[in-house]
């Protein structure tokens, strides 16, 4: 444990982040997982219903900085690429 009063601040603040970060990860993938999931069971209204919903996490997520907004780019767009496959 760090002895100097700034370190153990520090500490205390990278916990709290990293906390935050953790939430916000989680959030993403939870979505992410209910458009699979959907886009499986090939129901279109849903997945499209919840493409929308895991769009708009991955936006919040990459402006709050816990993704690089290429990442978020890059998974809104696979997504987006599975929901347009259903037939």
């Amino acid at each position: 444990m760090a002895n100097i009063r700034s370190a153990k601040k520090r500490i205390l603040v990278n916990q709290t982040k990293a906390a935050r970060n953790k939430a916000i990860r989680s959030k993403v993938k939870t979505a992410i997982k209910k458009v699979d999931a959907a886009v499986v069971a090939g129901d279109k209204a849903a997945a499209q219903a919840a493409l929308l919903a895991a769009t708009t996490e991955i936006d919040k997520a990459a402006s709050k900085g816990v993704y690089h907004k290429n990442n978020a780019s890059r998974k809104v767009s696979r997504l987006a690429k599975a929901v347009n496959g259903i037939a």
